[in-house]
């Protein structure tokens, strides 16, 4: 009888020391297969952080070059935000601000808060700047008064939309400065632009001998009417000016650009000589002193006391915008080329047009946005066109001042060379 094979001692000796190695080299092998997978988990991305990563890269690079442009866009928020405060401070209550007072309060704020700025930056000539360019700056300085002055003054009976457009009349009227004093070019095209520009003007201004129907003053309620029959009232009541104050303003705006135009001008022949911030510094300077002398010394000018805290408040807030739309000029255009921020100055008109319906209640007739369209329009045209031309000289910004003028405001060459 059979029972089947009969293993001897040994054999099964042999056999389970042939199960253990079979088992030890499986469990290695399963531990080596984990091993293997885990460090595979972590080397590689995790479902969905690949996707995550991308996003934030292309974020990153977005905001990387649109920083320079977020800048300047907020420093013109800040500068139609400034108009408004001044408009307010002007005819929003019984207590009137003159605006000598509203400059010496704005240019005081930025004139401190730009030498402690210069201060910790350690800029380069700080305060006076190079002996060579001290009067030239001084001009300058004078200059822009003499232009804020005028602007400040046309918001008393003008309203912020229109003083904001015929501000952009500055970079033609620069153009036609620097061909007169500096013998640069100025082209058939600019010069055909500047008149469509001015005939904007006559638009906004609306002298009685052109629009006839405008000759008596129109109920506040309808003053403005364009697109709607009846408008909803602002914040504050509207301020309805007679043809001849309009007039005036619009004149003193006109004034005032032209200034403007000449500090442009003057910051061409400075060119790289002195660093921007030293010639908002002077001008801001002398701003602060010559309004300060001119309400000390006229008889019916004086400093008045706010009233109430909404005036302490606008007053603060001129102050410190006028510093945040330097400041922010300043920083966005050293990281922006000029083409593209020199277009978003006229995002102000945008501002402007939401913020009169807002706190005014109040919409430009048909015609001054038809003349806001012609200097818009034109400046926008010129700018291209330098743009284009500028385009294979590949300069560098270094004045946010000349930057916001375009293609035109580029420094010639002898001006660039340090003395």
């Amino acid at each position: 009888m059979s029972y089947g094979s009969v293993n001897s001692p040994e054999d099964s000796v042999k056999g389970t020391n042939a199960f253990v190695r079979s088992s030890q080299v499986g469990h290695d092998g399963v531990e080596s297969g984990s091993s293997s997978a885990i460090r595979d988990r972590a080397d590689g991305p995790a479902p969905g952080e690949e996707e995550r990563q991308s996003a934030w890269q292309s974020f990153k690079g977005f905001y990387e070059r649109n920083l320079g442009l977020f800048f300047v866009f907020m420093a013109q928020v800040f500068a139609s935000l400034m108009t408004m405060t001044t408009r307010l401070l002007e005819t929003g209550f019984e207590t009137k601000f003159h605006a000598l007072q509203i400059i010496f309060v704005r240019m005081l704020a930025t004139s401190i808060l730009g030498c402690l700025y210069m201060w910790y930056k350690k800029v380069p000539d700080f305060p006076l700047g190079r002996r060579d360019v001290r009067g030239l700056l001084v001009l300058r300085g004078l200059a822009g008064f003499t232009g804020l002055f005028c602007s400040y003054y046309s918001l008393s009976y003008l309203n912020i939309s229109d003083a904001t457009v015929i501000s952009f009349l500055v970079p033609t009227m620069t153009a036609f400065i620097c061909f007169i004093a500096l013998r640069e070019p100025f082209t058939v095209r600019e010069a055909t632009a500047g008149l469509v520009a001015f005939a904007g003007v006559l638009f906004i201004a609306r002298p009685t001998f052109l629009f006839p129907r405008h000759s008596e003053v129109l109920p506040r309620e309808n003053a403005a009417r364009l697109f709607v029959a009846d408008q909803s009232k602002g914040i504050v009541p509207s301020v309805p000016a007679t043809p001849a104050e309009r007039s005036i303003a619009v004149l003193l705006a006109v004034i005032g650009s032209f200034a403007a135009a000449a500090a442009y001008s003057t910051i061409r022949v400075i060119g790289k000589r002195a660093h921007s911030l030293v010639s908002v510094n002077y001008f801001a300077v002398l701003a602060t002193v010559g309004s300060c002398f001119f309400i000390l010394v006229h008889p019916d000018l004086h400093f008045e006391i706010p009233q109430n805290a909404t005036q302490w408040i606008l007053l603060v807030a001129i102050g410190v915008a006028g510093f945040l739309l330097q400041f922010l000029l300043t920083e966005g255009l050293q990281r922006e080329k000029a083409g593209r921020a020199t277009n978003l100055i006229y995002t102000q008109m945008v501002f402007a047009l939401v913020l009169e319906r807002v706190v005014w209640g109040t919409t430009p007739p048909a015609e001054s946005l038809f003349g806001s369209a012609l200097i818009i329009g034109s400046a926008i045209w010129v700018s291209l066109q330098k743009n284009k031309v500028a385009a294979n000289k590949k300069e560098p910004v270094v004045d946010e001042e000349r930057s916001l003028l375009g293609a035109a405001a580029a420094p010639a060459e002898e001006e660039d060379r340090e003395t």
